[in-house]
């Protein structure tokens, strides 16, 4: 039968990019279509109508039995898979074709210059959020070095003045009361946007104040409420508290700015795995399919580059009804310990 006598649908999946198969209850590749040789290494004529054992590799032949016989359990997988230095992403479904038989449907598509784009896309990104954290701690340094001491240095010359003015006019010395209260806010304001700027701050003043100072600022532009929740008996490694705090604080903003809820919860525990910090909230959340690899934001990147960075074990739960929880663990063998 020539290409224009074949049923479309037929014409569509052999010419596809592709390739999709159906396997019977016995495990047999009964419809077969598209280029199957990048996959399987055998043609289509030669898959088709044979047992998967012989077309499978041993080493991955009970792997695929299994999904086989899961599908047609009424389960749906979706995965990636390397054959050959290729990567594949593979879907295994329920399909029904005759009554009182399940079959398990299949679709692979290479996928292997998505996942390398996505991979330089992602060291481009880690790559500048390494800048990004210089140059905070640069700023930082600069503000607490330079702005700060000076300011610190100017008011102390307003109260020599204030001083040599003690018998002077009263309207001169108000007014010298007055500057002193508008540049000791400016101090504390620069204060504290140091110390958000820096890592190292956290090394300084601890987690728990840090994440105190994080919840005050939070509060500022948020109209929910913000509990936290720090056992004080817990010391970290500097590297391990840097990060945690990080990664508690990307999750707050994005909690605050885009899940809508009306509490966040910050707790830091310690059990036998290991010290863990949770932040939580009751936002709308998201489809965890969202966290698919080629749908990953900044913000989940950079708390995958600071988790990593540390040694610390990131896990992100979300429903729509729910809302989302990251949790991160310093395990037990390196991490913190009690005070």
């Amino acid at each position: 039968m020539c290409e224009l006598e074949r049923p479309p649908a037929e014409v569509l999946l052999d010419q596809g990019p592709a390739c999709h198969w159906i396997v019977n209850s016995e495990s047999v590749f009964e419809l077969v279509y598209g280029d199957t040789v990048p996959l399987f290494g055998k043609t289509r004529a030669e898959v088709a109508g044979r047992p998967a054992s012989s077309i499978l590799k041993p080493d991955v032949l009970s792997v695929w039995l299994d999904r086989f016989s899961r599908a047609q359990s009424g389960e749906t997988l979706w995965f990636r898979d390397q054959w050959d230095g290729c990567i594949w992403h593979i879907d295994v479904f329920p399909l029904r074709l005759r009554a009182g038989a399940t079959h398990a449907g299949c679709a692979a598509r290479e996928i292997t210059s998505i996942v390398r784009a996505d991979q330089e896309q992602r060291r481009a990104v880690m790559g500048a959020l390494h800048k990004q954290e210089a140059y905070r701690a640069r700023t930082a340094q600069f503000l607490h070095n330079v702005v700060g001491q000076n300011l610190a240095a100017l008011g102390l010359r307003l109260d020599l003045v204030r001083m040599d003015l003690a018998d002077g006019d009263s309207t001169v010395r108000h007014h010298l009361a007055e500057i002193q209260t508008v540049l000791e806010s400016v101090m504390e304001q620069v204060r504290n946007f140091s110390y958000e700027l820096n890592p190292s701050a956290v090394e300084r003043i601890g987690l728990r104040s840090a994440l105190e100072r994080l919840g005050t600022r939070i509060r500022e532009q948020y109209h929910g409420a913000v509990r936290i929740d720090v056992d004080a008996s817990i010391a970290f490694r500097p590297d391990a508290a840097a990060a945690l705090y990080r990664i508690a604080e990307e999750a707050v903003e994005n909690a605050a700015q885009h899940s809508g809820c009306s509490l966040i919860e910050i707790a830091v525990k310690s059990s036998e795995q290991g010290i863990w910090i949770e932040t939580r909230d009751n936002g709308r959340g998201f489809d965890p399919a969202d966290l698919e690899e080629t749908r990953r934001g900044l913000g989940l990147l950079s708390m995958e580059h600071h988790a990593a960075a540390a040694g610390l074990r990131l896990s992100i739960s979300s429903s729509r009804q729910r809302g989302t929880v990251v949790r991160v663990v310093v395990p037990a063998a390196e991490g913190g310990q009690a005070c």
